[in-house]
């Protein structure tokens, strides 16, 4: 088992998870994080730090897209492991549907 961020994360990109994170093991895309699965040791602690509820078990149904979009992105965006500051309307995009298909980046992030 590992954690997946999902597109609940797009554009809102809290990145209280990164505090938290015994291995490092989130990077930084434009506009949402991803964890890398084969870094993750599924402790857990990241999923409740998350505001906008992106981060589950890739054991819940449905999540097989996530996970394949964690592992591609976490092999080519920078690690992340310090918090910084989130977008001034993270608020304004959380809840929103359909954040995938209409605002997802594959343009990197800074990282660290």
């Amino acid at each position: 088992m590992t954690y997946v961020v999902t597109d609940a994360c797009i554009r809102c990109k809290y990145m209280d998870c990164v505090e938290v994170c015994p291995v490092d093991c989130f990077y930084e895309g434009e506009n949402m994080l991803v964890i890398n699965p084969n870094e993750c040791i599924d402790c857990g602690v990241c999923e409740p730090e998350c505001p906008a509820e992106a981060i589950l078990p890739d054991t819940e149904s449905g999540l097989e897209k996530w996970l394949e979009v964690n592992s591609k992105f976490s092999a080519e965006w920078p690690n992340i492991t310090v918090k910084k500051d989130s977008p001034a309307d993270a608020d304004e995009w959380k809840g929103v549907e359909g954040k995938y298909e209409n605002h997802f980046s594959a343009e990197p992030g800074e990282g660290d």
